[in-house]
C-alpha cells in the first residue's frame, strides 16, 4: 500500500513547479527564497529572488551591504522586518559561523528571524535532513486529509500538526516530500475551490468524506483590524523635498516617508496642529491634496492623504531631513507611498 508520502512525491515528480530556488542546494539561496515567500505569493516573490541573488550572490555580499540598500531592494514586498532580520542574520553567519551557512537545525534556528518552519525547510531542502516543514499549505493539507478540528493557532494545535507532519514525512526523500506537500497545498488543495476531482489523495481524505473541506483548517482567533488616518506632508522648496526615516516600534520601521501627522483631524484643523506647523511653518501654499486608496495591512487599514505644499524656506526640523527631489527614488519607501510617487 502506498503511503501519503509516496503518493505526494509521485505527484510532485510529475507536476511539481519549476522554480529557481529548487534548482540549487545552496542553503543561502534556499533561505533567501523562504524568507521572501513568507507572506508573499510565488508570482510576486520570483522577481525579488532574482534581483536579490543578482545583487547579493552569497551571504557575505548581503552581510556587507548597508540596511538602506537591503530595504530599497525589498521595497514593495511588505513585512519589512523580514528584510531587517535577513540582513542581521547574514551578518550573524559571518561573525558566528565564519561565513559558512550552518548545517544543523539548532544552528540554523539560532539565526535572527528564523523559526521552526524556516529552519526545517533549509535543513531539508539544502541538506536532505528528515525535518518536516509546517506552513499554511501543510496545515491545510493535513487538516483536510485527517479532518482535524483542532485550531492551528493554539499551542496544542501547533504541537499536534508538527508531530503529524513529522510522522507523515517521507524519510527516504525528505527534501522532495516537503516540496511536494507545499506545492500540493498551493496548487491543488487550495483554500477555496480545491481541485478534489483530480486529487490523488481524494479517496483517503477524511474531510472530503465528512463534507468538512471548507471548514478545515480551523482557526480560533480572528485578528481585529485597526483603522489609522495618515496625513503626509509632501513639502517642496525649490528642487528639494523632505523625507523622514521611520523609527522603531511601528510599521515600516527604517523606511522613509514624507513628514507624517497621524490624526483624525482634517483641514483646516490639521493646519493648526503643532506637528503640522513644526514641519511646514507659517508661510506655505497648498498646491494640491491627494486621497490615496485605502491600504490594507495584516491587522491595519490605513486611510492616507498627501498634501503637496510649497514653502519659501524649510523649518529647522524639515531642513534636517531635506533631500534633492531627483534622489527621492533612491530611498526605500512603503508600497503606499511608492504608488503615490509612481502616479506623479
Amino acid at each position: 500500500m502506498h503511503t501519503v508520502a509516496d503518493i505526494l512525491t509521485d505527484w510532485y515528480d510529475r507536476n511539481g513547479r519549476s522554480l529557481p530556488w529548487r534548482e540549487t542546494r545552496d542553503p543561502y539561496r534556499i533561505w533567501l527564497s523562504e524568507v521572501i515567500l513568507q507572506q508573499t505569493r510565488v508570482a510576486q516573490g520570483w522577481n525579488y529572488y532574482l534581483r536579490f541573488t543578482e545583487r547579493f550572490p552569497d551571504v557575505a555580499s548581503l552581510a556587507a551591504a548597508d540596511e538602506d540598500t537591503v530595504l530599497k531592494l525589498w521595497q514593495g514586498l511588505g513585512y519589512y522586518s523580514r528584510a531587517r532580520n535577513l540582513h542581521a542574520a547574514a551578518r550573524q553567519v559571518m561573525t558566528e559561523f565564519g561565513g559558512h551557512f550552518p548545517d544543523t537545525f539548532e544552528a540554523v534556528r539560532s539565526l535572527r528571524g528564523v523559526g521552526d518552519y524556516t529552519a526545517a525547510a533549509i535543513c531539508s531542502l539544502a541538506y536532505d535532513r528528515p525535518c518536516a516543514v509546517v506552513d499554511g499549505n501543510v496545515y491545510r493539507v493535513l487538516a483536510r486529509l485527517y479532518d482535524i478540528a483542532e485550531p492551528i493557532d493554539t499551542g496544542a494545535g501547533r504541537k499536534l500538526f508538527a508531530a503529524l507532519a513529522q510522522e507523515t514525512l517521507g524519510k527516504a526523500r525528505p527534501s522532495t516530500y516537503n516540496q511536494a506537500i507545499m506545492d500540493f497545498g498551493a496548487t491543488l488543495c487550495t483554500p477555496t475551490q480545491p481541485r478534489c476531482d483530480v486529487c490523488p489523495l481524494a479517496e483517503q481524505c477524511a474531510a472530503r468524506a465528512a463534507g468538512t473541506i471548507a471548514e478545515r483548517p480551523v482557526k480560533k482567533s480572528v485578528a481585529k483590524i485597526r483603522n489609522r488616518r495618515f496625513h503626509y506632508l509632501h513639502i517642496v522648496c525649490g528642487d528639494r523635498t523632505v523625507l523622514h526615516r521611520r523609527g522603531a516600534g511601528d510599521i515600516w520601521q527604517g523606511l522613509y516617508e514624507f513628514p507624517l501627522v497621524e490624526s483624525e483631524l482634517d483641514a483646516p484643523e490639521l493646519y493648526a496642529t503643532e506637528e503640522f506647523c513644526s514641519w511646514v511653518g507659517n508661510d506655505w501654499k497648498l498646491l494640491g491634496k491627494v486621497d490615496l486608496p485605502k491600504h490594507q495591512l495584516s491587522h491595519q487599514l490605513i486611510f492616507a492623504t498627501v498634501y503637496r505644499i510649497e514653502v519659501p524656506a524649510f523649518t529647522p526640523e524639515a531642513a534636517a531631513c531635506a533631500v534633492p527631489i531627483a534622489e527621492v527614488g533612491d530611498y526605500a519607501v512603503s508600497r503606499l507611498l511608492e504608488r503615490y510617487l509612481l502616479s506623479k
